[in-house]
Parts: structure tokens; sequence; C-alpha cells
């Protein structure tokens, strides 16, 4: 089926058809349900070539990628988001661009996305503190969403974010709950959003509870298998180990599981152990029963809110900027018990 032949069957203008598939805010939004809901209905595909001519849009979504070796999107939590954000695209007759760069060239593939009219927005990934894409996308007015934020940042802008701070926090303290008094922080990079609010969680709740914050439980690298033992490692040979750890992702906690195993001990008897971000498509917590004590959010579902906040910027321009924050379920698994002593 054609757009002329859909047109015909619901009695609207060719034009007005176009416009409510392409999100122009002069179509009601009674006419834009109604439409999108015959078009679904009969299977109905735009053209993407012609609506690139009638609109001048590149139909396209650009994702930059810099090649940094110490980068927290060299993981499967990125894979997720992008897979995510790809069904959004695809249901909406989008494109997905994603382009490596070198890191000092990171500024002007955004640059060229605009000037060569390649992409009509981006998602700008791993925020930092300050983070300065931010007053260089404002400038060169290409439409784009944070997944996280970016802290310090003085200029608006629209965000998907989990909230770190209160899944850290709230980590923290069922593990004090547990009777844990000693509880190691294996971090990610700490320039980076997300692991600044993380620690923030983690120390808000020693704080309320009086216990001091020991620098020597803390450490924040990349999240992979070989950082979190390593931590791990550090930690258990103190002369006052923690008997638990709060980890920034599953794959830093597999390191600590095995840091933990090497001496002997058994997780979740001898050792607690809290991760984030179980929810992933190609790495499962366990089966029926977790095999680690999680503060879950899916990553892929971010990608998918994330990717129609975006579609709808482009396609309307709101004057105020689009904010959505995540809360994250603290599941029970396996990898947690009362500290050593307590009943």
């Amino acid at each position: 089926m054609n757009l002329k032949e859909l047109a015909t069957r619901l009695g609207l203008s060719p034009t007005t058809v176009s416009r409510a598939l392409n999100g122009y805010p002069e179509v009601n939004e009674a006419t834009r349900e109604r439409v999108m809901a015959a078009a679904k209905r009969h299977n109905y595909r735009p053209n993407t070539r012609a609506i690139r001519l009638a609109t001048g849009r590149a139909m396209a979504v650009g994702h930059v990628i810099p090649l940094a070796t110490r980068h927290e999107i060299v993981n499967p939590i990125f894979a997720d988001f992008i897979a995510g954000a790809g069904e959004t695209y695809s249901r909406n007759g989008y494109d997905m661009i994603l382009s490596v760069v070198p890191d000092e060239s990171e500024d002007q593939a955004y640059r060229d996305f605009k000037s060569r009219g390649s992409a009509d927005g981006v998602i700008l990934h791993a925020p930092r503190m300050d983070d300065p894409r931010i007053p260089l996308l404002h400038e060169i007015g290409m439409p784009f969403v944070v997944h996280g934020r970016a802290t310090g940042a003085t200029l608006p802008y629209s965000w998907v974010d989990v909230n770190n701070r209160r899944a850290f926090q709230r980590a923290t303290e069922f593990l004090l709950d547990l009777g844990h008094t000693r509880i190691g922080l294996v971090n990610g990079l700490e320039f980076m959003d997300f692991a600044i609010r993380r620690r923030k969680g983690y120390t808000d709740a020693l704080t309320a509870r009086g216990l001091p914050i020991d620098p020597s439980l803390m450490s924040s690298d990349e999240m992979t298998e070989v950082s979190g033992y390593r931590a791990a490692v550090t930690m258990l040979a103190g002369p006052n180990p923690p008997t638990a750890f709060l980890v920034a992702s599953m794959i830093s906690g597999m390191g600590v599981r095995r840091a933990i195993e090497e001496r002997g001990l058994k997780m979740g008897r001898d050792i607690s152990v809290i991760i984030h971000d179980d929810d992933l498509s190609y790495m499962k917590n366990g089966g029926d029963v977790p095999i680690f004590t999680a503060t879950r959010s899916s990553v892929r579902e971010a990608g998918r809110i994330a990717a129609e906040m975006l579609l709808d910027i482009i396609a309307t321009t709101p004057d105020q900027p689009r904010e959505r924050l995540l809360e994250a379920e603290l599941i029970i698994g396996q990898s947690t018990g009362p500290a050593p002593g307590r009943a």
C-alpha cells in the first residue's frame, strides 16, 4: 500500500497523512492517532527517500563512539542501549548512524553530522561532569538527548537517566540492615556523572548511620572483570577488610566474586555482593533465583525511551527540555546475607 491509497482509505489528503506520520505539530492528536493506527493495521511503511525529499530530514540519528580505551561504553550495556534505541528508530522509519572516531575527533563528528545533514539529531553517551559536548551541540543547533546527566552543565538539555544516587543509597542501606559496616565500593570511572552520583548515594547512606567514610574501601576504574578483581583483592588484603561489596556492574561483580573465591570464601555467606545493571539481554543474572542481589534497571528500555524522546524533539522542537528519571529495583539474589557473626 502506498501513501495515496492509505489517504484514500482514511478520507484524508496525502499531505495530511504524510504530516501525521512524520510528527508535524499542526496535525491534531486525534488525527495523528487515527493515521498511525491505520498505517499499522495495513502494514504501511513510508518511503524513506520520499520523506527525505519532502521534509528535508535525513531520517537518521547519530551516535558518536570515541575510540578511548578507558571508555565506559565499551561493554554489553552499550549494546543493550543501542538495541533498544534501534527498535524505536526502525519502527519510525529512521536509520541509525554509528560514527567511530578518535577521541580528538569527537567534536568534529558532531559538526559533520550537522553540516552534511546526515543526521537529524544525536544521542550523547557517557556524560561527564561539566560536559563540553552540551554547549557544542547547542552552538551548532543539533537536537540531542543525553543518556544520563551532566553535573555542572549550565545550559538546558534533554536527558534520560536512572536514579543512580538513590539506587546505591538503597543498596548500601540494605547491606547496613544486614549488619555490614565495612562495605567496599567498586565504582566506575568517577569523572563520569553516573559514578559521581553512585558514590554520593553510598556515602550518604554511611553518613546517615554515623559510619566513617574510609577511602581504602573505595575504588574507581573501568567496569571490567579485571578491575573488579583487582579492587576486591586489594581491599580484602587490608588489615580491616570489608564484609560486603557494592559493585558498579555485573562484569565488575564477576571479578569481585573471583577474588572472594580465591581466598577460600563463599559469596553470600562470608562476603556479600550487590551489583548494578543485571538486566542485560545476553548476560543474564542466573535463572529463576538471581545469582547476584542487584539494583536493576533495563538499559534496553532506556534506549527505547531516549530514542522516542529524541524523535519527538526532532518533530516538534519543544520550548522546554525533556527529562525522564527511571528508578532501579532492588532484586534479592544469592550473593547477600547477614554480616559474619550476625544471625
